[in-house]
């Protein structure tokens, strides 16, 4: 099968790659489409250390299944599918639990950080593991689909923040995640949603989405005028979709006292925290990690027409395109949110 392999960092090839062999649970998937992860890009030059070389990457994807494993029973060849990033292996304390995105033994599609190797789906084909796969309605298009890996992060944010019908809620950072949390609280009862950004046209976007109010921090002090549209009590939730010291500051400095900051963003792995902030007014901080089952629920919410994915999409291409639009990628090309990359399709 063709294939886009990291061979070294910085260095992606287009290549001839060993097809994968389907085990008795597995679908081999036919890629239609497959997303470029900010977490991509930063595996790319090796910063994250959960790209080790030679990797396939990619984890954003659907297509069509073309093989089935001799145990699957919930699928046949040809169905239109999309699938979690994460294996989960079902059998650990916190998949009982009902915690699989917690699995002790969680190995992410286009990952290699030492203690495993797990290709991913910017090639020809995929094998993936049937538990972790879903069917699409024909509604649903192969481009749409591929972006429900990172509509199901703002899903289950949004699923583990306490909001209530009326809530004001503030997302920090507009980039693409921040966009879709943007729709999310509002789907939830969120009855003003704020959004802050440094870029106008992605405050834009945010409003074109949902949001009522765009703060750039450049132009005003968003801590303030949070306050000032809340009655001087500050936001009820606050989202931090960036994952640096100065924005989650930003986002404790909105919420109300007894609020909740749900921390969705994870770029530094350290930051520095307002601690008697968050102690004295009791805030809630929240984590929130990829996904927990909410696949089903994002597929219907697409092909209701309820979340909007359209707008973040700004090209796609071959895989033989591939490796200059990650050079594109990783030197911040303006205006560029998803980029998806079509295996199917020929130059």
């Amino acid at each position: 099968m063709r294939a886009m392999v990291l061979n070294e960092y910085k260095k992606l090839d287009l290549q001839d790659f060993p097809s994968p062999e389907c085990g008795p649970l597995d679908v081999i998937v036919a890629v239609e489409a497959c997303g470029i992860c900010g977490s991509d890009i930063h595996g790319y030059d090796g910063s994250t250390g959960r790209r080790i070389p030679p990797l396939i990457m990619g984890h954003e994807a659907a297509g069509i299944i073309s093989k089935i494993g001799a145990e699957v029973t919930s699928f046949a060849v040809g169905d239109r599918v999309t699938f979690d990033s994460m294996v989960f292996c079902g059998k650990c304390h916190f998949c009982l639990r009902g915690q699989r995105n917690l699995c002790d033994n969680r190995r992410v599609l286009g990952v290699s950080c030492g203690e495993y190797r797990q290709h991913g789906a910017f090639a020809e084909l995929i094998r993936v593991p049937q538990q972790i796969v879903y069917k699409i309605p024909e509604t649903v298009s192969f481009r749409q689909a591929a972006m429900i890996e990172p509509v199901s992060v703002a899903v289950h944010a949004a699923n583990v923040t306490p909001v209530t019908l009326g809530d004001t809620a503030v997302v920090v950072g507009a980039g693409m995640i921040g966009l879709l949390v943007v729709q999310t609280l509002k789907l939830k009862g969120a009855s003003q949603v704020i959004a802050v950004d440094l870029d106008n046209e992605k405050l834009k976007t945010a409003k074109l989405l949902g949001a009522d109010v765009g703060l750039n921090p450049k132009e005003c002090d968003v801590a303030a005028k949070v306050k000032e549209l809340t009655g001087g009590r500050g936001a009820d939730i606050c989202a931090e979709v960036v994952g640096a010291a100065p924005t989650i500051k930003t986002a404790i400095d909105c919420v109300r006292k007894g609020g909740t900051v749900t921390l969705v963003g994870n770029l530094s792995p350290e930051v520095n925290l307002p601690l008697q902030s968050v102690v004295t007014r009791e805030v809630r901080l929240q984590g929130t990690c990829g996904c927990n089952g909410e696949y089903p629920e994002c597929i219907d919410l697409l092909s209701r027409g309820l979340i909007n994915v359209e707008p973040l999409i700004s090209a796609t291409a071959t895989l033989e395109e591939g490796p200059a639009w990650f050079e594109k990628l990783y030197k911040g090309a303006p205006g560029l949110m998803k980029v998806l990359i079509e295996p199917s399709r020929k130059g």
